[in-house]
């Protein structure tokens, strides 16, 4: 397996990343209220513009490939559609009638409208009224109880999934009349008007679901969630209880985020500072390898500046082997003192000696994304972004590389 490309684009966090249609250019927030357009240049990403209208954190960004304009959202409880001129980017406000924060937002695959959740326990799913020339938004707020914190379209342009902080994942439709053409029957429904409710799935240990994903064919639903399980829903129909519910329940510290490669694959990411690839199908799913070969990588510093490094040796109250099992488990939920190489423990993080993560993260990861795609439409490489600020591309792999795959081989399904 190639070599991850490994990008420093924030000394801080990055809470929200989206790539342009040719994958040139890159939008982000390094944890404040501006999106920042990067641009490709070699081996480095050059800062091009930046994009000021909000009044606080921006909390997610998507960007159409087909009609090139970004969508932003907000704590400011504010939406803005960017759409490129002669000028430079043009802002348009959306009226999302809503009185807490914007968590996600994500275009549909027309680009025809958006989906934004919010902390108001209502997803607000927005269109362009062509007769007063704004964007305009329609709720969906029943059965949701607590804030949505993602969101992901069917491949179809009406179904909506969505996980929120009531530990349930949730399949509305999202059908807009004028807009939406009479979707054909799938597993999840034939009739849908908007806010029909397709699906409702509990997390297994009641954890708030971080993120959801569909499968490329959209037959599949799977979600991540805090009590450490990633979960893939199998519908049988409308109405009946899934054909298959698989859940598995992993060992490591939290997933934040996923997405689906192929129809048999997935990535995970999130605390453990490194994305992890699942397999399986409607029989069973299980742990496949590690994108990063954390046994072998040796610790790698933030740049340009190197944050949080410790000294190796030395006396001293704070470098003794105590006060470093304490901070090992404070900081990382580690139990035992650090370990390093292929003997580590299940679900445990590689520690080297100086004290850094032997992942290429170096905090959590917020975000995994598909980067390419093949000819026949399955992801090769993805992209992460974490509370380190760095970006980086990650070919996948069907073949699990050696020495990682043992840390984690107690999952239990």
């Amino acid at each position: 397996m190639s070599a991850p490309e490994i990008f420093q684009l924030s000394m801080g966090p990055l809470t929200g990343v989206a790539f342009g249609p040719d994958r040139s250019q890159v939008a982000v927030s390094p944890n404040n209220n501006e999106a920042q357009i990067y641009s490709r240049n070699g081996d480095s990403w050059d800062l091009q513009q930046t994009l000021s209208e909000h009044d606080k954190l921006i909390t997610s960004i998507s960007w159409a490939p087909n009609t090139n304009r970004i969508v932003t959202c907000s704590q400011d409880r504010n939406a803005y559609v960017w759409t490129p001129t002669a000028q430079g980017w043009k802002p348009a406000l959306v009226l999302l009638r809503i009185n807490r924060a914007a968590t996600c937002v994500k275009w549909s695959p027309k680009e025809d409208k958006f989906a934004v959740g919010s902390g108001a326990r209502t997803i607000a799913v927005c269109s362009f009224d062509e007769e007063n020339n704004w964007w305009v938004s329609k709720h969906v707020k029943k059965p949701l109880r607590s804030t949505v914190l993602s969101i992901d379209w069917h491949p179809n342009n009406v179904l909506l999934a969505a996980g929120a902080a009531d530990a349930k994942a949730y399949v509305f439709s999202a059908f807009i009349k004028g807009i939406d053409a009479k979707p054909e029957p799938t597993v999840w429904g034939d009739r849908l008007p908007f806010g029909t409710i397709c699906g409702e799935f509990a997390s297994p240990n009641g954890g708030w679901v971080h993120d959801v994903a569909f499968s490329p064919s959209g037959d599949a639903l799977a979600f991540v969630s805090h009590d450490s399980s990633v979960n893939i829903v199998y519908p049988s129909g409308p109405g009946e209880p899934p054909a298959a519910f698989i859940s598995v329940r992993c060992p490591s510290l939290p997933y934040l985020s996923l997405t689906f490669t192929n129809e048999s694959q997935l990535v995970a990411a999130g605390h453990d500072c490194q994305p992890v690839v699942f397999s399986g199908s409607s029989s069973g799913w299980a742990y496949s390898h590690s994108l990063d070969e954390a046994a072998s990588s040796g610790s790698r510093a933030l740049t340009p500046n190197a944050t949080g490094t410790r000294s190796a040796s030395g006396g001293g109250r704070l470098n003794s082997e105590a006060f470093n099992m304490f901070k090992a488990a404070d900081t990382r939920g580690q139990t035992k003192p650090p370990v390093s190489g292929a003997g580590a423990g299940a679900g445990a993080i590689p520690v080297g000696s100086d004290g850094m993560l032997l992942t290429v993260h170096q905090n959590s990861i917020t975000s995994v994304e598909p980067y390419e795609w093949n000819a026949s439409g399955e992801v090769v490489k993805v992209s992460t972004v974490g509370k380190d600020g760095r970006l980086v591309l990650w070919p996948v792999s069907g073949k699990a590389p050696g020495g990682v795959a043992g840390r984690m081989a107690n999952l239990q399904m």
